[in-house]
């Protein structure tokens, strides 16, 4: 049995009572780092092994945790903020899970991009999510591509490589295309910042930018 168990992405509040009873029952949590889990876990007075499962290590540990769980284990994957698979490690033992029919169920919470979203103020009954760009191979005819897309674009990116990006969004997009840049998402400095992209840009340039990011832009009218 796989567990998929999304947890908080800033409030601790923010993880299901659901989720903390998966954590309670199952043999082994696979975190994307242990640091992190553990002091989740600690918060809520879980105690269970942790087992390190991220993007460097899951080939490597792919085919060991299948047979541990073919032989009864109940294993739950967390990620260190929102929903595993999602940009997050997940997908290829999700993949080998339902090749050798061992059962997997994905629990219900929190994802970033959803309050991005919905509180951006732009259209949301079509939108598609892109995730982080390729930093170099593609990235410019990916954007070119999406320069026509007409539903609301979703986008994670890092603190280091957000003006670049709405830069480059705002010179195949245009300078005045509608934007929300969403950081800090359910902490205590959260912030959304919504405007044309130039706008946007030139804002987060003059300013120290941290934590996780979501940029929400509107598609081509």
């Amino acid at each position: 049995m796989l567990y998929l168990v999304p947890s908080p992405i800033g409030n601790l509040k923010d993880i299901t009572l659901r989720a903390l009873d998966v954590l309670q029952e199952v043999d082994v949590v696979l975190a994307e780092d242990t640091r992190t889990t553990s002091r989740l876990l600690t918060h809520y007075q879980i105690n269970k092994p942790l087992t390190p499962y991220h993007q460097h290590n899951e080939h490597k540990v792919l085919q060991h945790l299948v047979e541990q769980m073919m032989a009864g284990k109940k294993m739950a994957v967390v990620t260190d903020a929102g929903t595993p698979g999602i940009s997050d490690p997940a997908f290829l033992l999700v993949r080998e899970c339902v090749k050798n029919d061992i059962k997997v169920e994905c629990l219900p919470g929190a994802t970033a991009f959803v309050p991005a979203l919905v509180n951006s103020g732009l259209p949301i009954n079509r939108f598609v999510f892109e995730g982080f760009l390729p930093i170099k191979k593609g990235r410019q005819t990916l954007l070119k591509q999406l320069a026509e897309e007409e539903r609301t674009m979703v986008f994670y990116e890092s603190p280091v490589r957000l003006v670049k990006t709405l830069e480059e969004l705002a010179l195949y997009f245009g300078d005045d295309r509608q934007c929300c840049v969403s950081r800090e998402l359910t902490k205590m400095f959260e912030e959304n910042k919504r405007g044309p992209l130039k706008e946007v840009a030139a804002y987060f340039n003059s300013k120290t930018v941290k934590g996780e990011i979501v940029i929400v832009v509107q598609g081509k009218e």
